[in-house]
């Protein structure tokens, strides 16, 4: 006998969690959240899971420790429910930009997190463009990384690309904003902005010529937009003719529109890993949904067939 498919989700992003049910044609499982008056959290299964396929949906945005505690105590709930097999649906993997010892005696948090997902119950994760794909050798469970790249590709190319140059923000995320460019066809330029002697981040150049051209950033995450914003301005002093950008995780801390917009930005797109705050929601930023993608990875890993197909 199949084991049933269910699909229960956390607090943090709502409304992809619901588009993610309606995609697959499942209803959302009934759970129940209670936060106690000393900040404790108790999380009940209000449906019986013994021996179902359980998939549980929980992004990483503010607030990040109580979705996190979240995550764990649901994860726990459901295994002791005595799920079958529980996913971690994680479109964006907590505390993902620290996955490196970079400085002495720190935490590689990403790692840390693998483990506690892993321990709470956790029989495999799905998520979305890491930060570094390293992120998955921390795991001990399996790790499907889907690529949210092709979406914001589709939406762009939707647009228009003709006269575009592609560029990073910066040399260090070159390789990533390659990966937009060779799939759009476009030229690469790159940002040369780097951290000064005295510790202040300057622009030191542009490589590449973008000239007469519409410029399109590319990244992984936007957080405080200081970077794009830096460099939108860089690449507008070189003559380029309009600025846009985009990325999968739109972090976009309270202020980063109105950065990005000041420095001519033009246009944001962003998937729906992410809630946006309400400041940061307007005409000039674009949610592409990326729900259908991970209900068709729900239901291929339910199914037990490839999902690889998926990844690019």
């Amino acid at each position: 006998m199949s084991r049933q498919l269910k699909v229960f989700a956390g607090q943090s992003n709502p409304e992809l969690a619901r588009a993610i049910c309606a995609n697959i044609g499942v209803d959302p499982g009934q759970i129940e959240y209670v936060c106690f008056s000393n900040e404790n959290i108790k999380v009940k299964i209000c449906e019986n899971v013994r021996g179902c396929d359980v998939f549980f949906i929980q992004t990483s945005c503010p607030s990040v420790s109580d979705h996190l505690m979240e995550l764990l105590i649901a994860l726990d709930a459901l295994k002791y429910a005595s799920a079958s097999r529980i996913t971690a649906v994680l479109p964006y993997y907590p505390y993902a930009l620290a996955d490196s010892k970079d400085e002495p005696r720190i935490s590689v948090a990403s790692r840390l997190m693998a483990d506690l997902v892993a321990e709470a119950g956790a029989d495999r994760i799905l998520t979305m463009t890491l930060h570094s794909p390293q992120i998955m050798g921390f795991s001990r469970i399996p790790v499907d990384q889907l690529s949210g790249v092709p979406t914001i590709c589709a939406h762009y190319g939707d647009l228009g690309v003709e006269n575009a140059v592609v560029a990073a923000p910066d040399i260090s995320r070159a390789k990533v904003s390659e990966t937009y460019a060779k799939r759009l066809g476009l030229p690469l330029a790159v940002v040369d902005r780097r951290r000064a002697v005295d510790g202040e981040v300057r622009v030191h150049g542009v490589i590449g010529d973008v000239a007469d051209r519409h410029v399109i950033f590319f990244d992984d995450e936007i957080i405080t937009g200081s970077s794009v914003a830096e460099g939108a301005q860089a690449v507008l002093e070189r003559g380029a003719t309009s600025v846009r950008a985009g990325c999968v995780h739109g972090t976009l801390v309270p202020g980063a529109a109105d950065r990005l917009y000041a420095s001519g930005v033009e246009h944001l797109a962003v998937t729906d890993t992410i809630p946006l705050y309400s400041d940061n929601k307007g005409s000039q930023i674009a949610v592409c949904s990326v729900a259908s993608l991970f209900a068709q990875a729900i239901r291929a890993i339910h199914d037990e067939t490839s999902i690889s197909a998926l990844f690019n």
